[in-house]
């Protein structure tokens, strides 16, 4: 890890000793677990492998590396229509400090949409998982660089536990030792979490080695009709794409049209 990302990271460890006064680990736990048999959660991995565009579209606010991209943007005026322009599934930020996001968010967008909600955030610790599934998320983003492989594959078997699937994050060769059978989706993000620099080949090189079958979707930097279908070609079955579309006045409506321009 390095700059950014450990910056993120220290932000998460402070975030959780005081939620962790404000509701001990015990209560939310038990909460959590008791969801998990009210509550069944909306299969990312199955919708991929139905769908014909993969796109998994995203409620995001601003990042670190280029401040606000659609501020004031609210999950009300938004997610419904990422689903009726075809979304396969939505990943709603819920880091506050850094992308502008809020578990509120997700709670939300859940009242809403009936396709797989993607928690977006920086998991370091059990607690969020627990916080996840209690505010509707179906799956959980486990980040390899933010983890050790050890953590990695217990928080894999904690979310499915608590019934909720796992996206494994990857950036470069080193982390693809990360991946094991338990895994949902392997993600491979385009951005160095580090730097934020972005490079849509990291995808295409790191596509061969991963598990042929694994269901795999590539992350960030994605902007073209065109490099989707070169992706898809390379056996991608998803793509995270959210600046794309936040960034125009009207998300949904920029999802249409990179819909529409697939076809």
């Amino acid at each position: 890890m390095n700059n950014i990302l450990e910056q993120i990271i220290a932000t998460k460890r402070q975030e959780l000793v005081s939620a962790k006064k404000m509701m001990p680990y015990s209560n939310i736990l038990r909460d959590a677990e008791e969801a998990s048999l009210k509550n069944v959660s909306r299969s990312l991995k199955a919708a991929l492998q139905q769908s014909a565009t993969g796109i998994i579209a995203e409620f995001k606010r601003k990042s670190p590396s280029k401040g606000f991209i659609h501020e004031g943007a609210r999950v009300e005026d938004i997610v419904s229509g990422y689903e009726r322009a075809g979304a396969t599934a939505v990943s709603i930020l819920t880091d506050a400090d850094y992308f502008g996001g809020s578990p509120d968010d997700l709670v939300a967008a859940r009242k809403l949409i009936h396709i797989p909600i993607l928690r977006k955030d920086f998991i370091i610790d059990t607690y969020q998982i627990c916080e996840a599934k209690l505010c509707g998320a179906d799956v959980v983003l486990l980040i390899a660089a933010a983890l050790s492989k050890g953590q990695a594959i217990e928080f894999t078997a904690f979310a499915h536990h608590l019934g909720l699937e796992v996206l494994l994050e990857i950036h470069h060769a080193g982390e693809l030792d990360y991946i094991h059978a338990p895994v949902d989706v392997v993600g491979i993000n385009n951005r160095d979490l580090g730097s934020f620099v972005v490079n849509v080949q990291t995808s295409l090189e790191l596509a061969a080695k991963i598990p042929p079958e694994m269901v795999r979707i590539s992350e960030s930097g994605i902007s073209a009709p065109e490099t989707v279908k070169s992706l898809q070609q390379a056996g991608f079955n998803g793509f995270l794409m959210g600046e794309n579309f936040m960034k125009h006045p009207q998300p949904a409506v920029a999802l249409q049209q990179f819909i529409n321009a697939l076809a």
